[in-house]
């Protein structure tokens, strides 16, 4: 079975968290609770095909900046979450972008 490592980012209290529980479990989480890491497994069907996805739910907050790199380095897939309610968090994922593109060492 193919295994997917994908990656959650994107600025603290925009849903991340609720975003994965909600796909992987099924269950709606209503209250914030600040992540620094969490895990998720799921098996999926893909082009009739069973495939695991891991995903990585990551700390939205400045002080958890440096495991990013790592994230990304080691991720296959990305998912940027913003807020539809706040702006500035949808245009600090032009910045999580061009992370991403710097540290998979991706040319322009």
């Amino acid at each position: 079975m193919r295994e997917y490592k994908l990656v959650v980012l994107g600025s603290g209290g925009v849903g991340k968290s609720a975003l994965t529980v909600q796909f992987v479990q099924s269950v709606f989480v209503d209250r914030y609770d600040p992540t620094i890491e969490d895990s998720y497994r799921k098996q999926v069907e893909v082009d009739n095909q069973q495939c695991m996805l891991e995903i990585l739910d990551t700390a939205g907050t400045e002080q958890f900046t440096a495991m990013r790199d790592l994230y990304m380095k080691n991720g296959q897939g990305f998912i940027l979450v913003f807020s539809i309610i706040l702006a500035s968090t949808f245009e600090e994922l032009g910045e999580l972008h061009r992370q991403i593109l710097r540290v998979k060492d991706v040319d322009k």
